[in-house]
């Protein structure tokens, strides 16, 4: 009897399933669970992977990297200072000075870079993914419910599945996505001046450079926020094409966040 003939289009579309889905159930149960793949959240996913962690991104677009891409007003060239310069050196990104505080950063190379440093690192990138809502154990937040974007933006009713996670950061920038389920659809008091929201004030640059940095914090039990989503919660000012705060949050709430894992 002869031998089956091997069909590449099937050996092509059983090694894209297969893996994917191994991917997927390895990533069932994680220790960080960090929502929106921007510049805060990919430099915490390769600080927290670094260190040893299960980290899981979810970006709800098709490409990560956050609002870095098209630069200011599609000039697709970015700014940080020296200090926020030095987290891109480590990921390989190339910096040129400008004036005596400021470097200029490619945006593209520092989007693809950055994703990049954290999927070497050993975090794991879902895009196109919409975590929809949290999981709640016992008073802590314990893990996200996620479904393809595509089917949230046709508004199929189609149901979606779980991962649980020891710690959620909520990193999808000015709407504070997965903080506003905690406050609004479960009810809980975060660490805010309200218990709340504040919500985003006008752009001031120095000073939201600044209180990103500062409102980088554990919010409720298994719930943090860096970048513009903590700005956000605590009522920061906008700071525009600048992203040396944005950096700098991702490195804190990681450090945060494996002191308080124990990592």
């Amino acid at each position: 009897m002869d031998e089956k003939k091997e069909v590449m289009e099937e050996v092509i579309s059983g090694a894209i399933v297969r893996r994917f889905f191994q991917k997927l159930e390895s990533n069932l149960a994680i220790d960080v669970a960090i929502v929106g793949a921007g510049p805060s959240g990919l430099v915490a996913a390769h600080d927290l992977a670094k260190a040893g962690l299960k980290v899981a991104m979810y970006e709800s677009k098709l490409a990560p990297g956050g609002g870095t891409w098209g630069g200011g007003m599609l000039f697709n060239e970015v700014t940080v200072q020296n200090d926020a310069a030095e987290i891109l050196h480590e990921f390989g990104i190339a910096t040129v000075p400008y004036g005596e505080k400021y470097h200029t950063v490619d945006s593209v190379e520092m989007a693809s870079g950055l994703i990049f440093g954290a999927r070497k690192a050993g975090a794991t990138i879902f895009n196109a993914v919409k975590v929809e809502d949290i999981v709640m154990h016992d008073g802590v937040v314990s893990g996200v419910v996620i479904n393809w974007n595509p089917v949230a933006r046709l508004e199929m009713h189609v149901d979606p599945i779980v991962v649980t996670t020891r710690a959620l950061i909520d990193g999808t920038g000015h709407p504070s996505e997965i903080v506003n389920k905690a406050v609004n659809k479960a009810g809980v008091k975060i660490d805010s001046p309200t218990g709340g929201i504040l919500g985003e004030k006008p752009m001031w640059m120095e000073d939201g450079e600044r209180t990103t940095v500062e409102n980088t914090k554990r919010l409720y039990p298994g719930l943090y926020a860096s970048g513009m989503a903590a700005n956000n919660v605590q009522g920061g000012f906008r700071m525009g094409p600048i992203f040396g705060g944005m950096l700098k949050s991702g490195r804190k709430i990681a450090e945060i966040v494996k002191r308080d894992l124990g990592a």
